[in-house]
């Protein structure tokens, strides 16, 4: 039995994480221990990264091997189910609120053509415009056009169309799919899903209804067109770790109505540009890296938003070093510098103060140039005709091969 009954969010003195908010006691750090104490998942530790370069013949992606996805449930058994010659499908999704994505956002989609690519496996890509029209006061119309122009960012990420479906809640829900809903919101009760989400009198019943709908993408049978007669097929979600509440309930429901319960492998959270204190805040510009920002963009955000843990003047740095736990340009280099030795060495170096704050930005200023002019090169690309590819609901005869 899943650990579902949790205490209402909003009472929890340390540390509020769930879908709709992120946040420390006295804009502290989120304690991921007490994280996953709490939600009751397991620590991905170094045995899960060796086991997936011996099954995939491929180096483990730089986000598998540094921690930033840091935590699983039932990950071991999907892979051993693919060691058995079992495959399965990738779930992950994106909640579209804004017109550009910022680094954070790209994370799991980074992450999960990695793994499409390696286990050579469909994906679902759910855009839950229904969520953000609910959650954002966003209109309809709005929430819809804004899934499309997310979808492009997504589509730039490289995924594979011969094995890739992503659709909207608003286009997609119905037959099979709502049918799914149907079965798992029977089984969920309102104390419960009070419990676990921490809904109050004041949300309105479109809040309270909508749990099943991410739920349920995590069942092969909500995709007839795809998986027509493979009822039996596992499903890994990949994710950042506010996103689980959802997935506890799934997992409890999921052998009540007769499916597997869905694996995840989740991942900390991208921090702002002003510290590590939970994620970005879209209401703040300078807190992220978007997609959109320029090289001139990006200069300007690091060298005067990114915190360091540099001393304040040379000669104190050089004597004391830098504070590499505090220091987000370090951090942003862990998620996105390739080398590992030359990470070490920008650590070595930085946190002994033979290096200085200055030299450090400026090669994480190219580090993540090159990431979004990639990005945006990749994303011109992407026509609407494209999109409308990407979404059409059709099989796809060679998801396995």
């Amino acid at each position: 039995m899943e650990k579902v009954e949790d205490q209402n969010p909003q009472q929890e003195e340390d540390q509020v994480v769930n879908p709709w908010e992120v946040s420390a006691k006295d804009g502290g750090k989120i304690d991921y221990d007490k994280l996953i104490d709490k939600f009751g998942c397991q620590r991905l530790d170094q045995s899960f990264v060796d086991r997936v370069q011996r099954l995939t013949s491929r180096p483990p992606h730089v986000f598998l091997r540094r921690g930033v996805f840091f935590a699983h449930r039932d990950f071991n058994d999907i892979l051993d189910a693919y060691e058995r010659g079992q495959k399965f499908y990738l779930y992950t999704g994106r909640g579209p609120s804004s017109e550009a994505l910022h680094l954070g956002h790209l994370i799991p989609f980074m992450f999960t053509k990695y793994l499409q690519d390696a286990f050579k496996v469909p994906l679902v890509i759910q855009l839950t415009d229904d969520e953000k029209c609910m959650w954002k006061n966003l209109s309809v119309e709005e929430s819809q056009r804004l899934a499309r122009e997310n979808a492009k960012d997504i589509i730039a990420c490289g995924f594979d169309i011969s094995k890739t479906f992503i659709f909207s809640d608003f286009d997609y829900v119905g037959g099979a799919f709502y049918k799914n809903m149907v079965k798992v919101a029977k089984c969920v009760t309102y104390n419960k899903v009070v419990g676990i989400f921490g809904f109050t009198g004041e949300d309105h019943i479109g809040k309270v209804s909508f749990p099943p709908v991410q739920a349920v993408p995590s069942f092969p049978s909500s995709f007839p067109h795809l998986f027509a007669g493979k009822d039996d097929l596992r499903c890994l979600i990949p994710c950042a770790i506010d996103q689980d509440p959802y997935f506890r309930m799934t997992r409890d429901v999921a052998p009540r109505i007769g499916y597997h319960k869905p694996a995840l492998i989740e991942s900390l959270f991208f921090p702002a540009l002003q510290g590590e204190t939970g994620k970005m805040s879209a209401s703040d510009p300078n807190s992220a890296i978007y997609v959109t920002d320029s090289a001139k963009d990006i200069k300007y955000k690091v060298n005067k938003h990114a915190f360091t843990g540099g001393q304040e003047t040379i000669e104190k740095h050089r004597q004391y070093g830098a504070n590499l736990e505090v220091d987000i340009p370090i951090k942003y280099l862990n998620f996105f510098l390739e080398d590992d030795a030359e990470l070490e060495h920008i650590k070595k170096e930085y946190g002994a103060g033979r290096m200085l704050t200055g030299e450090v930005k400026k090669r994480l200023i190219e580090v993540l140039t090159e990431i979004v002019e990639r990005h945006r090169r990749a994303r011109a690309a992407v026509t609407d005709e494209m999109v409308d590819a990407f979404m059409a609901v059709r099989p796809l005869p060679n998801m396995f091969d």
